[in-house]
């Protein structure tokens, strides 16, 4: 990415310039972003997101037992700007992360001079910071943050009605769309709890065959659709072959944006095409919501299988790009990461009952962020 002269000179000349930010921002004060209206009207706004809403840091924190903290930049009309983190130490060390098991968490401030501020408040030498965000947001350009890594971030308009959406479709999404509807896959639109409870079902099996790798705990399911149900914010799409249950999805609503957040499928099932079936489901539902935009999330470049996929859907394509300072003092384990690994590919083994390893990803899964 390119630097803006202006973003890149206030944040070098901000680095050892404590005058001039103080200057600037009159008041901070750290509050819990979950429970503080002045977090919740900054993810609320223009440069909010579903990863730093008040009901999604709270089913995170409250499902993994994380303490969040939110620092923010008051002025005389209210909250200015924010940045929202959990302190983490465990068995891995120590590390501060904003936020944990997120797509991308871009804080909500509008200038170079303030996040300095914000980011001097919270970055240290006894535990690294990492920060996930949009490769054109204020901190990306940040010379006091190093990038380790970078993700695609796919997003759909719904800005038509279905059937203009349905031709801006690629071919071969259209083709698929019409291959599910042929062999008669059905999908239902649910947002009672018993849904997500099935799909959960999936979920645990695909990352353990497929990835090896173990499942969030259904803690978490349980809490995403506690915090978001009242608002009718969040809704399962279970496809189904007859009467087998085949593929599903879980999508999350905050502001105006439409968030694929989890998805899993039966692979011998995959011909039929279940997986567009759900998402053509969830466009719809989307436009009969009158959303703005369906949140395809983060994919890794090293899956491009993925990638291509959601380009088959998507009208705009962006970089997340993984931040990271600090920490020259910590605490850390190489040692547990390795452990954490081999029980992983134990406990995904296929001779361990589904039952099983769907306990030790609620045991386990805490510790991998």
């Amino acid at each position: 990415m390119n630097l803006t002269p202006a973003v890149s000179d206030a944040l070098n000349s901000n680095t050892n310039n404590s005058n001039t930010i103080s200057s600037v921002i009159e008041d901070t004060v750290v509050a819990d972003p979950r429970t503080d209206p002045r977090w919740r009207q900054l993810a609320s706004g223009p440069q909010g997101n579903l990863f730093i809403s008040p009901p999604w840091i709270d089913a995170v924190s409250g499902t993994y037992g994380f303490d969040a903290a939110c620092r923010m930049a008051i002025g005389e009309g209210g909250p200015i700007a924010g940045l929202a983190w959990v302190p983490i130490s465990d068995i891995r060390g120590d590390r501060s992360s904003s936020l944990p098991f997120c797509d991308r968490a871009d804080p909500p401030v509008a200038d170079a001079v303030r996040w300095a501020a914000l980011r001097d408040s919270v970055v240290g030498p006894d535990a690294p910071f990492t920060l996930r965000c949009f490769d054109t947001a204020i901190p990306a350009a940040d010379p006091a943050l190093h990038r380790v890594g970078s993700a695609a971030w796919h997003g759909t308009a719904l800005d038509s009605d279905v059937e203009e959406i349905h031709r801006r479709l690629s071919k071969h999404a259209r083709r698929n769309i019409a291959i599910a509807q042929r062999d008669g896959v059905r999908v239902q639109a649910r947002t009672g709890l018993d849904a997500v409870h099935s799909f959960h079902h999936l979920h645990v099996q695909l990352r353990k065959r497929k990835y090896r790798l173990l499942a969030q705990p259904i803690e978490l399911f349980e809490r995403i659709w506690e915090a978001f149900s009242g608002a009718e914010a969040v809704v399962t799409l279970l496809a189904h072959s007859d009467d087998e249950l085949i593929a599903g999805a879980l999508l999350l609503v905050w502001g105006d944006t439409l968030y694929y957040k989890f998805g899993a499928s039966r692979p011998e099932y995959l011909s039929l095409r279940p997986n567009d079936a759900i998402f053509w489901a969830g466009i719809r539902w989307g436009v009969a919501h009158r959303l703005r935009m369906l949140d395809w999330g983060c994919s890794d470049h090293d899956q491009p299988g993925l990638v291509a996929y959601k380009r088959k859907w998507s009208t705009e394509e962006r970089t997340i790009v993984t931040l990271r300072a600090g920490g020259e003092k910590a605490r850390a384990s190489g040692e547990a990461a390795t452990v954490l690994g081999e029980l992983t590919r134990l406990l995904t083994d296929e001779s361990v009952p589904d039952a099983i390893t769907a306990r030790a990803g609620n045991l386990l899964y805490r510790y991998f962020c």
